[in-house]
């Protein structure tokens, strides 16, 4: 059976995958974006040249009143909502002594708040429906913490934790919750990594190359269909860290 799937973040890097796959499949997908408007349309353009329609909603999920109306706009077309992929979020490189009160502010609220509001929404209608499964895209650094980014490591770590409580509370409810932890992917995000720093982290890396949007998909579709795993942190990273 197709599912019906919110996904923040979806106009760029690994949320645009993702959205662009689960759509090939069949599965009816609610595309957040805020900012990227050319991105997400050239995304839903290009599904439609293979008539395949997709939903795109507007909306800063950091923000509760506008995940709410995200949340009900879902609901109203198709009366439940399946999976949830928290993938919204952004990053930033700066000395831990540098990071202002605006800085810290701003990465809590895009990475951290937004995930768990828009989770707080969507569980409301899962547990009525007693079936889910909330998908948050954490990071390698929730884990291992990154240098020069104190600020994400802690917003990531903080969406690994609530990823296990969450598990834990919502599992009599017959909802899965699990965070996905990539390590280093080539996307947009990455953009700004220099050819050494590249080389340097593939030295470190037993399968010695990059990891592609692709490879977080393919993950996230087996924890949609997976119905005994939940409460887990998976972190696809080509062997950089193994716990």
């Amino acid at each position: 059976m197709k599912k019906v799937i919110i996904i923040t973040g979806a106009s760029r890097g690994i949320g645009r995958n993702m959205a662009y796959n689960l759509a090939l499949e069949g599965n009816k997908i609610i595309a957040n974006y805020n900012k990227s408007e050319k991105e997400i349309l050239d995304l839903k353009n290009k599904l439609k040249e293979k008539n395949i329609e997709i939903d795109i909603f507007k909306a800063d999920v950091s923000k509760k009143e506008e995940v709410d109306s995200l949340v009900d706009f879902a609901i109203e077309k198709y009366n439940k909502i399946d999976v949830l992929i928290n993938n919204a979020g952004i990053a930033e490189q700066k000395l831990f002594t540098d990071i202002t009160e605006e800085d810290f502010d701003k990465m809590m609220k895009n990475n951290l708040y937004s995930a768990f509001f828009v989770a707080q929404a969507v569980a409301k209608h899962m547990i009525r429906e007693h079936s889910g499964a909330i998908i948050n895209i954490s990071s390698i650094y929730g884990l291992t913490g990154g240098s020069c980014e104190v600020h994400y490591s802690m917003a990531k770590a903080g969406i690994d934790g609530m990823t296990k409580a969450l598990a834990k509370e919502l599992g009599p409810s017959n909802i899965r919750v699990n965070s996905v932890a990539p390590g280093a992917i080539d996307t947009e995000m990455n953009k700004d990594l220099t050819e050494e720093v590249w080389n340097s982290i593939l030295e470190e890396t037993p399968l010695n190359k990059k990891g592609r949007p692709i490879d977080i998909t393919k993950c996230i579709k087996w924890l949609i269909e997976d119905e005994f795993t939940t409460g887990q942190v998976i972190s696809p990273n080509g062997g950089i860290v193994i716990i």
